[in-house]
């Protein structure tokens, strides 16, 4: 056609569609860059003596950063009640709790679901498993199967059960990866994975291989930095903050645009900021603090 042959109605189309075309491509573009955080959360360990020392005192501090969400490592001697009482004075809720492994048997594991019932948790996730239960592919299998018992009895509570990742995980053991062992092993509804986004760097791993073969599984993710990747091994004593040159988030080497564009396809929820030996904790959780809530992608 023509230029002359064009008539109005077809160069209104034209025109239409043209307009459009640049108005979404200027859209995505802008959109590309506005995802952000809406809560960024803590894992209180970073701060732990100071918990110790001044609970309610350290609370009030980390809603003063700007922090919305917590994740406990211990409750220092309070109840239940005592704990949503603190989060509620403050501002502050707890979408999450570690607990140890062996808190997972028959007989301890009600209790703690009804623990985090009261305290307002939606998840409780298992942060390490002790190195004499992780030396074999059987020891792996009986950890999977451990884990899928503990998640359908806190689901039948309305608790979702997930485990957190060291590097040991992405170390072979008998030519196998433990975490993939877990991922293929746990059922994916009852067992999900709060993905520690430095120790899988450290070990080797590539958190995006993971959130497109396992979409949708890691719900909650750890934020901390590394300086450089140190040596590591599948077990012995690893002394965190010693041998491994931990950072304040946005201070090391992780790509944190690179991962957080897949943030949809991971599932995230939650996104909580840990340092294991910070120098300076509240500091350390300031600065990453300050980097994430203006962190967009």
């Amino acid at each position: 056609m023509s230029f002359h042959a064009m008539n109005r109605r077809t160069f209104l189309q034209t025109a239409t569609t043209v307009t459009a075309a640049s108005f979404l491509t200027s859209r995505f573009a802008w959109a590309a860059g506005d995802h952000k955080i809406e809560k960024v959360g803590v894992q209180l360990y970073t701060i732990r003596d100071e918990m110790k020392a001044d609970f309610d005192g350290s609370l009030a501090k980390v809603a003063a950063i700007g922090y919305k969400e917590v994740e406990f490592a211990g409750y220092f001697g309070r109840t239940p009640q005592q704990v949503r009482a603190a989060l509620e004075k403050n501002g502050l809720t707890s979408p999450a709790c570690h607990l140890d492994y062996d808190l997972l048997a028959p007989g301890q594991w009600p209790a703690q679901i009804e623990s985090a019932k009261v305290i307002g948790q939606d998840y409780i996730v298992n942060p390490w498993i002790p190195e004499q239960l992780r030396q074999t592919d059987d020891d792996w299998k009986r950890v999977a199967e451990t884990f899928n018992r503990a998640g359908a009895e806190s689901k039948k509570a309305g608790i979702q059960f997930a485990y957190h990742n060291h590097w040991f995980e992405f170390l072979p053991v008998n030519g196998k990866l433990p975490y993939d062992m877990l991922l293929t092993l746990c059922d994916k509804d009852l067992v999900k994975m709060e993905m520690d986004l430095c120790w899988i760097t450290v070990g080797g791993g590539d958190p995006l291989k993971y959130f497109d073969r396992y979409p949708g599984r890691f719900p909650l993710v750890h934020v901390k930095d590394v300086k450089k990747i140190p040596r590591v091994t599948t077990g012995g004593e690893q002394n965190f903050g010693d041998t491994v040159d931990l950072a304040a988030v946005g201070s090391g080497i992780i790509d944190w645009k690179r991962i957080f564009a897949q943030s949809d396809k991971a599932g995230i929820k939650h996104y909580i900021v840990e340092h294991d030996k910070p120098a300076h904790p509240f500091a350390s959780i300031t600065e990453s603090y300050e980097y994430l809530s203006k962190l967009r992608w």
